[in-house]
């Protein structure tokens, strides 16, 4: 702290501030103190400063790989060295996020615009407790080298510190590998006791359920294996384990929302098929581009707007490489999927249906996937086609064919429900499509989050999803088309950005994406959109998807162990969604009851009222589930179901 230099500042003494430090920091168990002089740190001769605190000036540097430091760089005046690596405090463990080589905050590419943002600070800060930053403190017994909890040598300091996380514990002679995904990044040579971490499974669960090949539960059902992702001829990672760790604990850590608190309780967030949140990564990319980069983009010749032009283009490529499509002109930024959907309706389907055409899409649908097609065939004198689908939810193939004809324009379908959770075989029906000659649009807003997506593998004309739905911020989408398709669409809107001239007599438009990019566009949120796809591919989608599998399959076998709880969607293959209704409970009901105890789900009919309709209801419970979400929080939603039920049966 400097002396007061501004008028109404308090007359604070640097020596006794000195004094004082050193008095605290001498009083702490384990910490050697450092002595400085006077002349080096700016304060009275002697001061003592414990071994981790840089002070003033200080020389040090962050070892190699890790700190938010580039390796040899000075310290930040009072940063930690490696502050990114060690706990804030007992119960803050490293985030997901910082396990990537370091960067300075806002390190920049060479083109000058950050690739990505990490905090240097916790990814939170809890609102009462907690210890202050660089003060160290006691987090419990020391642990001998060896010992199960202890990392080993060779083992990241971050995975399997103990039993507690659900997976062995470094060292364990359990016959499962070790494996992390960052291995090869230069670590210190010594690394700190890390405090355990809360258990993110109850008591007496498999404490390998997350990376095995199946899965015993509680009850007695076991999880079917899944079929390496790498391919039937990959080979298996040492041990017996096929699939890379995965800590849902260090993901939390990245969440700043999931420490909140409602009615007294931590949060459970299972309203993911609503919207997801957002790591501190993507929301720290948008205040860096408001901070730093904020202008409008392709047009003036500052240097503003080149960094925000190159910051919304990189986005973009981003977006480009995560559902793999061919060209990044064929990638085009909206508000989101509906928006989406509308373009193409309004654009292809305005050119391309006309009276007597048929549109065919699923009793699955969303609303936004119903309702610019009626309006389309509205205008047309088309008609609107619907694939049935079984008890279970799952969309009848052979049903499909028998609508698909030569006067089949487009058939629109999602690839994921919203409201019951079906992954629908969006490859085959495309196919199917294109035999009849029609083109076909897959709406992906409920797929992004939860598995792989290769645009040019499932061989649609379009793609479409909203940025909220894969952690990144809303109001921002994109629409994924066929270059050759883009391009003969007129655009759906007319203004600023997309126009190359204009006269009052004609106008000539920009090529695509830009012809469909009127006016100025989400560009902050875009940049957000291309952090959030970032953080999605460091954890990997792979990961994501085996864990939340396991989730599910669990969630779905508790809630309908429950009496009176009927799950409404039952498909072989779901993802993420666990409708329900209970005997004697009105949704609603349910849905305050939850959320009484902290837990959010969504109630209602999802915007998707004709699919509910078929399973003969108006309303269900939603929880839908993601990544950051664990076993615990899934016990604690049927814990309240389950008191629900046996207070209405002995009433």
């Amino acid at each position: 702290m400097s002396t007061p230099t501004t008028p109404g500042e308090a007359p604070f003494d640097p020596a006794i501030l000195a004094r004082m430090a050193s008095a605290m920091f001498s009083a702490l168990p384990g910490t050697p103190p450092t002595s400085l002089p006077g002349a080096a740190s700016g304060l009275v001769p002697g001061a003592q400063f414990p071994a981790n605190i840089a002070p003033p000036g200080s020389p040090l540097v962050s070892p190699a790989g890790f700190g938010p430091s580039v390796p040899g760089t000075p310290i930040p005046q009072g940063q930690i060295p490696g502050a990114n690596v060690l706990p804030a405090s007992p119960t803050q463990l490293p985030s997901l996020a910082n396990r990537a080589p370091a960067l300075l905050p806002h390190a920049v590419a060479g083109n000058g615009v950050p690739d990505n943002v990490l905090s240097v600070a916790p990814a939170f800060e809890p609102r009462s407790g907690g210890t202050v930053l660089g003060v160290p403190q006691q987090v419990g017994a020391p642990v001998s080298p060896g010992s199960p909890s202890a990392p080993q040598a060779a083992a990241s300091p971050f995975y399997f510190l103990n039993n507690s996380y659900g997976h062995p514990a470094a060292g364990a002679s359990d016959g499962f590998a070790i494996h992390d995904p960052f291995a090869g990044l230069a670590a210190p040579t010594a690394q700190p006791a890390l405090p355990p971490s809360p258990p993110s499974a109850p008591a007496g669960r498999d404490a390998q359920f997350y990376f095995v090949d199946a899965v015993r539960l509680p009850n007695g059902f076991v999880t079917p294996a899944k079929p390496d992702p790498r391919g039937p001829d990959a080979v298996p990672l040492a041990g017996s384990g096929q699939h890379p760790p995965f800590d849902v604990n260090a993901v939390r850590r990245d969440f700043p929302i999931l420490q909140e608190r409602v009615n007294g309780k931590q949060l459970v967030w299972f309203d993911n098929a609503a919207t997801t949140h957002k790591p501190q990564s993507v929301i720290d990319r948008i205040a860096y581009f408001y901070a730093h980069e904020n202008s409008n983009i392709h047009r003036a010749a500052h240097e503003l707007a080149a960094r925000a032009t190159d910051a919304y283009e990189g986005a973009r490529e981003r977006v480009r490489k995560f559902i793999n499509a061919a060209e990044v002109e064929e990638v085009i930024f909206v508000r989101g999927t509906t928006e989406a959907i509308n373009l193409v309706a309004k654009s292809w389907g305005g050119q391309h249906v006309g009276e007597g055409d048929e549109i065919i899409v699923s009793n699955l649908e969303h609303h936004a996937n119903i309702v610019p097609w009626q309006q389309l065939a509205a205008a047309k004198g088309a008609k609107l086609r619907v694939i049935p689908v079984d008890d279970s939810g799952q969309v009848l193939l052979d049903e499909y064919r028998k609508l698909l004809n030569d006067r089949t324009k487009i058939v629109a379908v999602t690839q994921v429900s919203n409201a019951l959770g079906t992954v629908v075989p969006v490859k085959e029906i495309v196919e199917l499509a294109h035999r009849a000659g029609a083109k076909a649009l897959v709406d992906g807003a409920q797929s992004v989050s939860h598995m792989r997506v290769d645009v040019q593998d499932l061989g649609a004309d379009f793609f479409v999803f909203s940025g909220h739905k894969v952690f990144g911020p809303t109001g921002i989408g994109v629409v994924w088309g066929k270059r050759e398709v883009l391009e003969d669409m007129p655009p759906w809107q007319g203004g600023g950005n997309m126009i190359a001239d204009v006269t009052f007599e004609k106008t000539v438009f920009q090529p695509i994406p830009n012809k469909f990019e009127a006016g100025t566009g989400n560009i902050a949120d875009a940049v957000g959109l291309g952090a959030a796809i970032d953080y999605v591919n460091k954890v990997g989608i792979e990961n994501i998807a085996r864990y939340e599998h396991d989730l599910l399959v669990y969630g779905m076998a508790q809630l309908g162990a429950i009496p009176g709880v009927r799950l409404i969607g039952t498909a072989a293959d779901k993802a993420s969604v666990m409708s329900f209704v209970l005997d004697g409970y009105t949704t609603e009901e349910v849905g305050h009851a939850l959320n009484d105890e902290g837990i959010a789900v969504r109630t209602g009919h999802h915007c998707a009222q004709p699919i509910l309709r078929r399973f003969g209801v108006e309303t269900t419970v939603r929880p839908s589930l993601a990544f950051y979400n664990t076993f615990d929080e899934v016990d604690r939603l049927v814990t309240v179901v389950r008191r629900l039920a046996g207070q209405r049966r002995s009433g």
